[in-house]
């Protein structure tokens, strides 16, 4: 990564530690705990975002998934770049009734128009709840970089 994109991510991990990750992740509770280009984890309480049953609903790990995909690709892409989703997708492996959900990102490709992280989700016993792959494309900016 450049001194640019060094300074990149500082500053976005900055804002969101300071100002949230987004509506929908914090509703949901997703704290951030470790953030790079290669490597994202962050949990996620169970309760809160169920399904009607009490299990953990699976659209909540696809929004955890899709948090951590996105942030490492912003912080991958760099000051001179934005991301949006293009693709993403998850398996389910067993539910999850309690507690707290930890999500692991880590990136399968970075390049210059594409990067894409597969996320594993575990429960607190570490056993695998989901697993997905995000796919962002990464567009150049064409004016001065924003905050």
């Amino acid at each position: 990564m450049s001194d640019q994109s060094s300074s990149l991510g500082s500053d976005l991990l900055e804002h969101l530690r300071g100002n949230g990750l987004g509506a929908l992740p914090d509703r949901m509770g997703v704290e951030l705990l470790e953030a790079t280009p290669d490597r994202l984890v962050a949990r996620m309480p169970v309760e809160g975002n169920t399904q009607p049953y009490g299990f953990l609903h699976g659209g909540a790990s696809v929004v955890l998934a899709e948090t951590l995909g996105s942030i490492g690709a912003a912080l991958h892409a760099g000051p001179d770049a934005m991301v949006v989703g293009l693709d993403i997708n998850a398996t389910h492996h067993r539910s999850a009734h309690a507690g707290h959900v930890t999500a692991t990102a880590t990136a399968i490709t970075r390049g210059s128009t594409i990067a894409a992280y597969e996320v594993v989700v575990t429960d607190e016993g570490g056993q695998r709840v989901c697993t997905s792959r995000i796919t962002c494309l990464v567009r150049r900016r064409r004016g001065p970089a924003t905050t």
